[in-house]
This record gives structure tokens, C-alpha cells and sequence, in this order.
């Protein structure tokens, strides 16, 4: 049986079925739908496999149009929109039953210096300093959803601890901020277009989740919708996803039924190797068995 990490990089491994049309397939994780950052890593690898030369991705901006079908490939359409002296830039159109259900635009640049700064990282205790989340005890484990059983008892290609935890099926109300350290959790080969489709996958965790802290609500309710609308990525430094990354999060808005989570992801030397913006749908709704039938994106 192949291991997650393997599986997770078949996900992001397309197939090229024309030269800007590539195919990837769905996996279920335990989301009620096709997981976001699975699209979103996808369409990256399909926007990276049409480059020419060695520019890379330096940021991306991504709209979630409707919930995708975990049971159904979905099938990616570049557009090669420019490729100038410095920059390209690419256009991905994601389609599931003959519908769009994402759209992506990516920008990528020849390597080059130039003058840099960057803010510094939060100070927090290092990963090895920070004990793994316990397993959720098997009587609660039997009192929740079959999705939600699937989600929190999977073994997932990255491996996350939280500086601050919290008991997202009891959630208290806090401050919208966190940090979690997070890696893969298996060395992988050392091509950088693997290693930003893989971060690209891993942003779409707990951006959102930031939003419903000062609500005392969270995704694992059943009377509560949650789903990404937007979502934006920048890639500012070299990086490794299976290495310890810091994703420093805070959310400094939430209202009409949408949460703005914002991140910025260091490394372990206090480097920071990229930044992440993310708008979503957060909905508490009065009937909470319907709520789990229809997507929130209605």
C-alpha cells in the first residue's frame, strides 16, 4: 500500500492529455467535497508544466466557483497568456461534469537579485519542543459524522503542530490568530516545482479556520458551512515542504457570512518563504441536517 505522501504526490502528478490540457484525479480526505488545496495544487502543476525555461511561480490568485465532485477527475485548460523578457503568465480553468468549478492565475519570473527585507518571524517554541496532537478519544470518535470520523483518524502527508492548540469540536471563543508548524512527512525529490505544488496544497489548511476563533464555531459542527472562495499565494524565498515551515496566520475581518484570513509561512531559520490571503463562505445555519446536503457555495 503506498504511503500518503506517495499518494499525494500521484495527485499532483497530472496527465497530460494536449499540450495545455491535463487531467488530475479527486481523492476523499474526509472534507464533504473536493478538498481546495487539491486544486489548487493541481492547477499549479498544470500552469508549471507549461513553462519553457526556468521561471518559477512567483504568485498566484485563485476563485473556488462551485464545490468539486470528490467521485469525478476534473480536467485543467491553460492558457498561455504571455510570456514576456522576465515574466509568463498562465490562466487555468478547472472543469468537472463540463462545468468550471476554479479558476487560477499564476505569474512566473526569471531568477534575478535585487534589494529585500522582510518582516520577522514570530517567536515561538520550535516543533520538536511541541508534543503531537492526541487522537480523538474513540467514544467521541463514534458520536461524529462518517466524514468527519475520516478526516480526524486519517494519516495525512504533512504533519502539523499547533503552538496554541484548540479543541475544534468544543471550540472556545479566542483571538483569530495561530501558529502551526507543519511539514511533510516524508522526504521527497528536491525539484521546486514539486515542493510549490506541495505548499500550494498544504496553504489551504486552517487559513479559514482562523476566521470562526472569536465565534466559538468550527468546521467539525454540523451547523456550520464553510467553504474557500478566493484564495491567493506568493512565493517569496526557496523553500522545502518537508521540512518544519511556521504558518503564522491571523484573520482581521469577518461579516455578511465571509471570513479574511491572512498567512505568512517561515522556515526554520526564521526565513519567510511565502504569504497566503484567503476569503471564505462561514455560515451557522438553524437546520443543521440540511446543511451537511447542500454545498455552501449555492
Amino acid at each position: 500500500m503506498s504511503s500518503p505522501v506517495a499518494e499525494l504526490i500521484e495527485l499532483l502528478s497530472l496527465e497530460r492529455l494536449e499540450d495545455n490540457l491535463f487531467r488530475g484525479q479527486s481523492r476523499d480526505i474526509g472534507t464533504k467535497y473536493v478538498f481546495g488545496g487539491q486544486v489548487l495544487g493541481q492547477a499549479l502543476s498544470a500552469a508549471q508544466a507549461t513553462m519553457k525555461d526556468a521561471r518559477a511561480a512567483h504568485s498566484l490568485h485563485a476563485y473556488f466557483l462551485k464545490a468539486g465532485d470528490i467521485n469525478a477527475p476534473i480536467v485543467y485548460q491553460v492558457d498561455r497568456t504571455r510570456d514576456g523578457g522576465s515574466f509568463s503568465v498562465r490562466r487555468v480553468t478547472a472543469i468537472q461534469h463540463g462545468q468550471p468549478i476554479f479558476f487560477l492565475a499564476a505569474s512566473f519570473q526569471k531568477g534575478e537579485g535585487g534589494a529585500e527585507h522582510q518582516l520577522s518571524a514570530p517567536e515561538v517554541p520550535r516543533p520538536e519542543d511541541i508534543a503531537p496532537a492526541p487522537p480523538v478519544p474513540e467514544k467521541v470518535m463514534a458520536t461524529l459524522p462518517t466524514k468527519i470520523q475520516r478526516w480526524l483518524s486519517r494519516g495525512g502527508p504533512f504533519e502539523f503542530r499547533h503552538v496554541y492548540p484548540r479543541d475544534e469540536l468544543n471550540p472556545p471563543k479566542r483571538p483569530p490568530y495561530q501558529q502551526v508548524w507543519f511539514r511533510l512527512a516524508e522526504k521527497v525529490g528536491d525539484g521546486p516545482e514539486l515542493h510549490r505544488a506541495l505548499l500550494a496544497y498544504a496553504s489551504d489548511f486552517h487559513l479559514l479556520g482562523t476566521a470562526t476563533f472569536p465565534h466559538g464555531i468550527s468546521y467539525y459542527q454540523p451547523n456550520v458551512q464553510m467553504a474557500s472562495l478566493d484564495h491567493a499565494l506568493w512565493f517569496h524565498r526557496p523553500f522545502r515542504a518537508d521540512e518544519w515551515l511556521l504558518y503564522s496566520i491571523d484573520s482581521p475581518s469577518a461579516q455578511a457570512g465571509r471570513g479574511l484570513a491572512r498567512g505568512q509561512i517561515f522556515d526554520l531559520q526564521g526565513r519567510l518563504v511565502a504569504s497566503t490571503a484567503q476569503e471564505g463562505l462561514i455560515r451557522v445555519v438553524a437546520d443543521a441536517a440540511a446543511a451537511q446536503h447542500v454545498p455552501a457555495k449555492d
